[in-house]
């Protein structure tokens, strides 16, 4: 069911008076987390066709810029009535939404778009272990290191410094998780959201323009930049912060189980990346761990409620 915060929140993709809203919330959080997913790795395929032509940092600008503009036309986030704790909240996420998407456009300029967003995707995997406090989670994240051993073992088809950006992106995904879900409490709507993306925006801007220059400016360019912070940025972080409202930061965590396999097909459709047999064994591992993470946390619950 969705609820009247949910649907007006959804409308920083739509016109606040539109019926996409409640479409939006009638996904489920379950839903929203997925079509995120599709959202954000297909835009991840297009960024790694755009980086030729604007560079890694080039395109990070372009689409934390573009998505910052978008959301703060639509949403018009209010300035005042807001703690200092709230400010801080929002930079904080603001600085690791910019990390993440550093971190993660250097390592697919590297490294495939499976491989990486499996390195990456290894972040939410620890944070829900961590969270769980489980014993049976020890195995999950034992079938999860197998999985890196083995995409690594053939490792000479890796970059080793394309594999540490994954890392570090994956180490500013978990963080991403939980600024996202303390946004979404301190500011109604997507405000928080809004204001975030204008300070990932403001300190990125400098290094892409220092990387790309005015080629930042060539229409075609900022068209296909434009396309990328709709995929990658608006749309999917809007669904995240929806799901995010109500799932707890460790099951959402875990249900990016699947975003290895989503980047490893946008891989293969739009950029032709095959994957090796043991890359897509690797693959399946991390998937399987982060599965059975995710079951964990659902007979949890339920034992919790028995």
């Amino acid at each position: 069911m969705t609820s009247p915060e949910t649907a007006t929140t959804a409308s920083v993709a739509a016109s606040p008076a539109s019926g996409a809203p409640g479409r939006f919330g009638s996904l489920g959080p379950v839903g929203l987390v997925f079509a995120g997913g599709i959202s954000v790795q297909f835009g991840g395929a297009l960024a790694v066709m755009l980086m030729p032509r604007a560079g890694a940092l080039g395109v990070v600008a372009l689409r934390l810029a573009v998505a910052a503009v978008v959301l703060l036309v639509v949403c018009r986030p209010r300035l005042r009535g807001h703690s200092r704790a709230d400010w801080g909240t929002v930079a904080v996420f603001g600085v690791t939404m910019a990390a993440m998407n550093g971190l993660f456009y250097q390592a697919v300029d590297r490294i495939p778009l499976g491989p990486a967003v499996t390195l990456e995707v290894l972040g939410p995997l620890a944070l829900s272990v961590l969270a769980s406090r489980r014993l049976i989670n020890l195995l999950w994240a034992g079938l999860a290191l197998a999985g890196v051993f083995l995409l690594g073992g053939g490792i000479g088809d890796l970059d080793p410094l394309g594999a540490a950006f994954a890392l570090g992106a994956g180490a500013m995904w978990a963080a991403y998780i939980v600024f996202s879900a303390r946004t979404g409490r301190r500011f109604p709507q997507a405000d928080g959201l809004a204001l975030a993306m204008a300070v990932g925006a403001v300190l990125f801007l400098p290094l892409g323009l220092a990387e790309s220059g005015d080629k930042l400016l060539d229409p075609v360019t900022l068209g296909l930049g434009a396309a990328v912070a709709l995929l990658s940025s608006v749309l999917p972080y809007t669904l995240e912060l929806l799901a995010l409202r109500r799932l707890p930061a460790s099951t959402f965590a875990v249900l990016m189980s699947l975003e290895p396999a989503i980047a490893a097909t946008a891989g293969f459709f739009l950029l032709d990346q095959l994957l090796t047999p043991t890359q897509a064994l690797a693959i399946t591992l991390v998937i399987v761990a982060s599965m059975g993470a995710v079951r964990t946390q659902v007979g949890r619950r339920k034992t919790a409620t028995a």
